[in-house]
């Protein structure tokens, strides 16, 4: 090989002329090549990490029975009208709680106090909350990754962000208990420690901050259903757009 600075003939074997130093072509072309490659395996990469939203979060069959689509239509308008209806009334109401989603939770809430309840009396308390809330986020998850439906998916989202909007009202109450428990009591006549969250946030001293974590609770559970309209919303429209009509 000769070097294209020095004309110096050399063997093809050397990266560098060995006269002047220069690197030679072989070693450009070579690194040039592994450049390429890794350029390639990250763009690789990133398309696989793109396209994780595409494959779990936003997935719809090539083909869709049109027969599914028009029942996940009807689905998504119950849940978009019982939504706005929850977000549109205020806390103060307890709308949520007295709805008959409130009736679906409860099991769960009560089965928590149980499970959590093995841990300790305060962990047990706030297990009732904590049942509730993890139901609808495992229904989630295998939505998502076991049944690779994302559609069901956006559905536990709503109910999850429901269940935020039916703590806040018994969260709000923990100072007046005022709201009537299971067992047909108030927590004024009860003992104390039958109302959970009076319970929970006075023996960590946050007692004063009932309304405002229970606005908390309730503006988190908007956001979540909000979320699980734009989520529905354009996983039916994509779903739209691949009907089998044949």
């Amino acid at each position: 090989m000769k070097c294209p600075e020095c004309d110096f003939v050399q063997s093809d074997r050397n990266a560098r002329c060995v006269k002047c130093g220069t690197l030679l072509e072989r070693d450009q072309e070579h690194r040039t090549s592994t450049f390429r490659r890794r350029t390639v395996a990250a763009d690789d990469d990133a398309m696989e990490e793109g396209s994780f939203f595409e494959q779990v979060i936003f997935f719809v069959d090539p083909k869709v029975n049109p027969f599914f689509f028009g029942g996940r239509v009807i689905v998504f308008l119950i849940f978009f009208i019982w939504g706005w209806k929850f977000i549109l009334t205020p806390l103060a109401t307890n709308e949520v709680g007295n709805s008959f989603f409130h009736l679906v939770n409860l099991p769960f809430h009560e089965a928590g106090h149980v499970f959590f309840g093995l841990l300790g009396r305060w962990i047990g308390s706030l297990g009732g909350t904590l049942g509730q809330l993890l139901v609808p986020i495992v229904c989630l998850l295998a939505f998502l990754i076991k049944s690779k439906n994302p559609f069901g998916g956006s559905v536990s989202l709503w109910w999850l962000g429901e269940n935020f909007m039916d703590i806040a009202p018994y969260v709000n109450d923990a100072r007046k208990q005022e709201l009537m428990l299971l067992g047909g009591v108030t927590g004024k006549e009860a003992d104390y420690g039958y109302h959970d969250w009076e319970f929970i946030l006075n023996e960590i001293g946050l007692l004063r901050y009932d309304h405002t974590l229970a606005r908390l609770a309730h503006d988190f559970g908007i956001l979540l259903i909000l979320l699980s309209f734009a989520w529905a919303g354009y996983l039916l429209y994509k779903q739209y757009r691949n009907l089998d009509l044949t």
